[in-house]
């Protein structure tokens, strides 16, 4: 790690916010102006479930896009041995690390500048790490660990991205036994739990024999509920409470109304067209 020569600058010149020190790095000695990255010590609540270890995690802010775990990591190895290190968008608590890793499916990259909290294996890290502010500019590429940018790392950007199809059937094959080993055993657990009462008593029943329930289409659904439909209204008992039979009457009432002005009007019309017709 190549460390170039300049004035240290404070952490408020460097615009630091208040209570993390600002740590110079370059991209390379081309670089003149410095990039900073703003430390602190990773502290919670009391009370507060701490996913990384106390006394030995580095809270790290303003992180490039081209900066890596690998830089990070070897970046801060100066101050002591770096046991993990968790690049991440926002701040917040670690995320559980998943079962099954897949190099194809559901793939997470953090876009812009980041965070990342560098955990050390000796609580001496944290102090050394502050005194970087103190020294030059930090090198993040080198001849030995280059880091590509511009046109290089678009190529190898889209490089990574071409499909093996190989690689690829292997994986999905992968997850399809897993698969229906999982329902197999699901299957045969059912299968065994068929018919055994459970703690209070409930026997579970399933719909199996010679015409097993099949997933319905919308237009099924919407046959099955107007069955039902007619069905209730079959069943339903007409003028049994006194609210039904003022319904009843006040829509009658209505309806002959209705039919009495229609009569009215055809009756007007007939004679309106009545006329005197001698031959």
């Amino acid at each position: 790690m190549a460390a170039g020569k300049g004035k240290p600058v404070t952490a408020a010149a460097a615009g630091a916010p208040a209570g993390y020190t600002a740590v110079p790095v370059k991209l390379s000695e081309k670089q003149q102006s410095p990039h900073y990255l703003y430390v602190k010590e990773h502290k919670v609540r009391e009370g507060t479930d701490n996913t990384y270890p106390p006394h030995r995690t580095l809270f790290v802010l303003n992180i490039p896009p081209y900066c890596t775990k690998a830089c990070l990591s070897r970046l801060f190895s100066c101050c002591s041995s770096v046991q993990s290190v968790n690049v991440c968008e926002k701040p917040g608590p670690r995320e559980k690390p998943e079962a099954s890793k897949t190099k194809f499916f559901n793939l997470k990259t953090v876009p812009g500048f980041r965070v990342a909290y560098v955990v050390f294996k000796n609580p001496a890290g944290i102090q050394a790490a502050k005194s970087l502010s103190l020294q030059g500019p930090l090198m993040i590429s080198s001849e030995s660990h280059p880091v590509k940018t511009g046109i290089c790392k678009w190529i190898a950007s889209y490089a990574a991205g071409v499909v093996d199809p190989a690689e690829l059937k292997a994986e999905v094959d992968t997850f399809m036994q897993a698969y229906d080993q999982k329902i197999a055993e699901e299957e045969a657990k059912a299968e065994k739990e068929e018919g055994v009462p459970d703690e209070e008593g409930w026997v579970k029943v399933t719909r199996k024999g010679r015409r097993p329930g099949l997933p319905r289409t919308e237009a099924a659904s919407l046959r099955v509920l107007e069955r039902e439909k007619r069905k209730r209204a079959r069943k339903e008992l007409l003028n049994f409470y006194a609210w039904q039979h003022r319904e009843t009457k006040r829509e009658n009432i209505a309806q002959l109304r209705k039919k009495f002005e229609e009569d009215k009007q055809r009756i007007a019309l007939m004679r309106a067209q009545r006329k005197f017709r001698p031959y």
